[in-house]
């Protein structure tokens, strides 16, 4: 079992399942959103999420079909959502435990922090790959 929570401990989460590759994604929205050059990202099984403290999470459609989950009370960012999709896109920061993944890219250089040099040996692509 691996679990997450927001800063201030008001929203909580298990997951039963396997977390997907790390993906660091350098898109404006990301970073505007984490405050941050970019975010680092995880497609986790909605099916193997579960919430366990949650009265404080809220949303935000961000893009069209896509919502962005967050702690209303400290902030911090727990997942994103696109309509229809069977997977939860898990925001590694709120994280308590290790996601036994390993980094797969980076996404949306194009779109990459002006001041941040990505220096790691990881493929990065232009857009979304």
């Amino acid at each position: 079992m691996i679990t997450g929570s927001c800063l201030c401990g008001n929203v909580k989460y298990e997951i039963s399942g396997k977390v997907g590759d790390i993906v660091h994604c350098h898109c404006v929205t990301c970073r505007k959103a984490h405050g941050s050059a970019f975010s680092s990202v995880a497609a986790v099984n909605e099916a193997e999420f579960k919430l366990i403290g949650s009265k404080n999470l809220k949303s935000f459609e961000s893009s069209k079909g896509k919502k962005r989950y967050f702690c209303s009370n400290c902030g911090t960012q727990i997942y994103a959502k696109r309509d229809n999709a069977q997977y939860i896109i898990l925001r590694l920061g709120s994280l308590d435990d290790d996601p036994m993944s390993s980094e797969k890219n980076h996404i949306w250089v194009s779109q990459k922090a002006s001041w941040y040099s990505i220096t790691n040996n990881l493929p990065a692509y232009l857009e979304f790959e």
